[in-house]
């Protein structure tokens, strides 16, 4: 039936036929993710994406299939888990269970006290494959989360009260922070912190959110007049302010080579003219009106740049890869420029293509920026660093990642 439907149309299909059709396709697609799983965890065995030069399993997938990194994670994970556990992959196989649920049985099973014996954690497996015919993945969590209670109730008592012991600890340890840009302009700010951690930001938020505080340009409303933002706006404010006031201080640890700024690139003549948009380092873009709020007070460095972009000049270099030169690999890498690799010019470092100690000057044709995990590979492995006919870094791969040694170039950071 589904072959079909590659010489037929949809509408040509009954209702019944079409509801067996998507049924089968589904099932068709959730048994190829099975193989595509096991071969996943294969490759992940054999390390062939770090003899490939890539950080991880999960990076090498993200440049290989052009997915999301988060997507690529997920499937490094599960096909490793489901390695483990060949029941929960025997089901995916045979249409049992779908790749969701799946996960959430790994999960569940990773879940239990130490001390459940194999026969156990068998049992709850079954139970949970058992479930997975009823229930979607929402639910099915849900009884993976009590599991033990199906299983072995006694067990389950006592690791109820050890779990609830163990609350706070845990909840120090997943502590995390994302900020992840859109396309609309905005960063989503999301994480979640233990509760002392909690106590701390929102004491040192509070002076600024209460109604007439500081707006988001530092200025402070008139005394009749009333604040109109949310207390969602006031906290966002709040924070950008408190980190606002600890960059003036100067107080923060070297970043990079030099110590935390903004960089922001815009024309001399834009900015002059009120036209000129600004570009950060992470490849956003601020108004005409933002950035000359900024420049007014920031230290202005000129950089001279060639019609295709080109970096020409930039301040006075430095014997060291930090100060000017640094902000002109920045201005022209982006980021780390090893191919595939999408980490920031805040977590990168100057590399010298001709090494020091062989007698490489210390200037910007000479000099290319990496990330910590690259600088190691460009070091130890056969990679060769070399600048194009337009000045921009390329890597020529050793023999055993491409027999042809084509050059290549990361492409993650290129931006209008």
């Amino acid at each position: 039936m589904v072959a079909t439907c590659f010489d037929s149309p949809a509408w040509s299909f009954t209702d019944s036929e079409l509801i067996t059709t998507l049924d089968s396709a589904r099932g068709l697609r959730e048994r190829l993710a099975a193989v595509e799983l096991s071969l996943v965890r294969e490759l992940d065995a054999r390390a062939v994406p770090v003899a490939h030069g890539a950080a991880s399993t999960a990076v090498w997938l993200r440049e290989h299939w052009r997915i999301g990194i988060r997507a690529a994670k997920q499937a490094v994970e599960l096909a490793r888990t489901l390695d483990r556990l060949p029941t929960t992959a025997d089901a995916l196989a045979a249409g049992t269970v779908n790749t969701e649920q799946a996960a959430v049985i790994a999960q569940a099973l990773e879940a239990l006290p130490a001390e459940v014996g194999l026969e156990t954690a068998a049992k709850a497996e079954t139970a949970l494959i058992g479930f997975a015919a009823q229930f979607e993945p929402s639910v099915l969590r849900r009884f993976g989360e009590r599991i033990l209670t199906h299983v072995a109730p006694d067990t389950a008592e006592e690791h109820e009260r050890e779990a609830l012991a163990a609350q706070e600890e845990r909840a120090h340890a997943t502590r995390i922070l994302t900020l992840v840009a859109d396309r609309s302009g905005r960063v989503r700010v999301t994480g979640w912190l233990d509760t002392e951690a909690a106590a701390v930001v929102t004491a040192a938020l509070d002076p600024l959110t209460r109604p007439g505080a500081l707006d988001p340009a530092g200025h402070r409303p008139a005394e009749n007049t009333h604040d109109m933002r949310t207390a969602g706006q006031r906290r966002a404010d709040a924070l950008t302010e408190i980190c606002r006031r600890v960059l003036a201080a100067g107080e923060l640890p070297d970043n990079g080579g030099d110590r935390p700024q903004l960089v922001i690139t815009v024309d001399y003549d834009g900015l002059a003219a009120r036209t000129g948009a600004g570009l950060l380092d992470n490849g956003a873009t601020l108004t005409p009106e933002t950035v000359r709020r900024i420049a007014c007070d920031a230290q202005v460095i000129p950089a001279v740049l060639g019609g295709d972009g080109q970096l020409l000049d930039l301040g006075r270099t430095r014997r060291l890869i930090t100060g000017a030169l640094r902000r002109a690999l920045v201005l022209r890498d982006r980021g780390c420029a090893f191919p595939g690799c999408d980490r920031p010019p805040r977590w990168c470092q100057g590399h010298h293509i001709r090494h020091w100690a062989d007698g490489g000057p210390t200037d910007l044709d000479n000099a290319v920026l990496l990330c910590g995990h690259h600088h190691r590979v460009v070091h130890r492995d056969d990679w060769q660093v070399r600048l194009g006919h337009d000045r921009r870094p390329e890597f020529i791969p050793p023999s055993y990642v491409d027999a042809t040694r084509l050059p290549r170039r990361n492409n993650f950071h290129l931006r209008p």
